[in-house]
């Protein structure tokens, strides 16, 4: 029995001869995948790992549930939400449960800090470190950020579409709100680092912004997207803010989407690697799979892979010269180090807020080399991540761990395992801050490289993703000189994190959807 708006799988139309072919299961390729089902496509998701949600899938390791990626979420508890990827859960009929939390901790220069979320909370840390100047000058800053915020929230993300923006799907009222917000919404087109050094003086206050921005983008706030950084600002300093983990983890927002894919007949292969995706001319007809086997879309392909993974599953010969070479161009932003423990609990460790981040020394610059690090124990929220009277923790290097160190190692040599423990040493080093009996917590370590990192998401150089600057050229669009191929993922406007690349997504899905049932889907979550 189907609920109302469902439709019964073909398992040919389906497997064989599908409309649409998504390469990868990243969360951008997920909500691409589910909303074209939605919309009445037959979808297949290809993904090569044995598991959906690239760098949000998860893994078990005697009893420890660990995550690979996202550690930091909000929007997803509630409705009306402006987190598209909120949106584009309940577009499918799906939602994850939730654990809202509002501290986290911090671990700077100034010393260790527990911050709440939202505005008072931070307010009272500043007028502790920096004094009533201070307090005034960032109540002065966000008084003066508020309606850029407005305006970023204003318009639904999920509206947007290749070649005609939000235009020609929002209708008079919110065409004539896309007409209000046009001059702020222009403001927030560029980095957000001019809009905050010509309203902040304070060093601290800089410094947490470069924070927050490099945490978000890999970036700097000289590079960091302004309408990305209003976005966030009218999220977390909003009344009653907080922060939202999934029960499960991140690979539980990955498994509602598989369950939206579904749920509308659409279909996901894992271990199916793509070798090529197959023209026909300059059309995208389908994809080669790594066994050979061919698979034929009758609308198109969407990639969810990276700029230059994409690049190397097209044919060498017939692309125009230009976007090849410029794709292949595209900047790359760091790899990462990443750090999964399974620790007894107890006193000393059970009391700690779910995050902590900690940075080294400002003055060597936010993205210098294992600068930053973040650290997660999301089994304080959600249990059944471990087993009884342990915890789970998993950190990370942001962005800031250089491939050239490990380009020429081969995993598993004697260089390559004396490096990785010599890297992930720093993790012990700065969590002991907090633990000072960390050494015999530990019952299972496990470390991570830039080679994990690419081997298991099969990204170009284990990248974070794409290093485009808003102070230099806006991140492309989804649209490629192929017909019938789109692009989703942190490669695509709006860029790189959690909501940008659902926006991606649900962007790619609706370039193969006509613009009236795009317009009626926002009509029916009331966007």
């Amino acid at each position: 029995m189907h609920t109302e708006g469902q439709r019964e799988p073909s398992a040919l139309n389906a497997q064989q001869h599908p409309d649409l072919i998504v390469v990868g299961s990243g969360l951008g390729g997920l909500c691409c995948g589910a909303l074209a089902a939605r919309h009445g496509l037959d979808v297949l998701v290809l993904e090569a790992h044995d598991r959906p949600g690239g760098a949000a899938h998860g893994f078990e390791r005697r009893g420890f549930q660990f995550e690979s990626g996202p550690s930091l979420w909000s929007g997803l508890g509630r409705w009306p939400s402006a987190n598209p990827l909120a949106q584009v859960l309940r577009a499918v009929g799906e939602a994850v449960q939730v654990v809202s939390y509002e501290e986290w901790g911090l671990l700077l220069p100034e010393g260790q800090l527990r911050i709440g979320v939202g505005a008072e909370p931070f307010l009272e840390a500043v007028r502790q470190l920096r004094g009533a100047a201070a307090v005034e000058e960032w109540r002065a800053f966000m008084a003066w950020l508020e309606p850029y915020c407005r305006a970023a929230g204003s318009l639904p993300l999920l509206a947007m579409r290749p070649g005609l923006g939000m235009a020609g799907v929002l209708g008079a009222r919110g065409s004539a709100t896309l007409l209000r917000q046009a001059p702020r919404l222009a403001a927030l087109g560029g980095a957000f680092g001019p809009m905050a050094r010509r309203h902040l003086r304070d060093p601290f206050l800089l410094h947490w912004v470069e924070m927050l921005c490099f945490l978000i983008s890999g970036l700097s706030m000289d590079q960091t997207s302004a309408a990305a950084m209003a976005t966030l600002f009218g999220e977390w300093f909003e009344p009653n803010a907080s922060l939202d983990y999934p029960i499960g983890g991140s690979a539980a927002v990955a498994e509602a989407l598989v369950r939206g894919l579904r749920r509308h007949g659409g279909e996901l292969r894992c271990k199916a690697p793509v070798r090529q995706i197959r023209l026909d001319g300059n059309r995208a007809i389908g994809v080669e799979l790594e066994n050979g086997e061919q698979l034929d879309a009758r609308l198109g392909v969407v990639s969810n892979a990276s700029p230059w993974d994409t690049l190397d599953l097209l044919p060498e010969d017939g692309l125009p010269r230009r976007w090849r070479r410029q794709t292949a161009a595209t900047p790359a932003c760091a790899s990462f180090l990443h750090w999964h423990v399974g620790l007894r609990g107890g006193e000393g460790v059970d009391a700690l807020p779910i995050h902590h981040v900690w940075v080294g020394d400002w003055e060597r610059g936010i993205g210098a080399e294992r600068n930053m690090l973040v650290f997660s124990m999301p089994s304080r929220l959600d249990p059944q991540l471990a087993p009884e009277g342990h915890q789970v923790l998993h950190a990370y290097s942001p962005a800031n761990e250089p491939w050239e160190l490990w380009r020429d190692l081969e995993p598993g040599s004697a260089a390559y395992e004396a490096l990785k423990a010599e890297r992930c040493a720093i993790f012990r080093e700065v969590f002991s801050q907090l633990v000072p009996d960390l050494a015999d917590r530990i019952v299972l370590e496990l470390q991570g490289t830039p080679h994990t990192h690419r081997r298991y998401l099969r990204v170009h150089q284990g990248s974070y993703g794409p290093a485009i600057g808003a102070d230099r050229s806006p991140f492309p669009g989804g649209s490629t000189p192929i017909e019938g191929l789109q692009l989703c993922g942190a490669g695509v406007f709006p860029g790189i994190g959690v909501p940008p690349v659902a926006v991606s997504g649900a962007m790619a899905a609706h370039s193969f959807v006509p613009a009236a049932k795009q317009k009626a889907l926002l009509q029916e979550l009331g966007l």
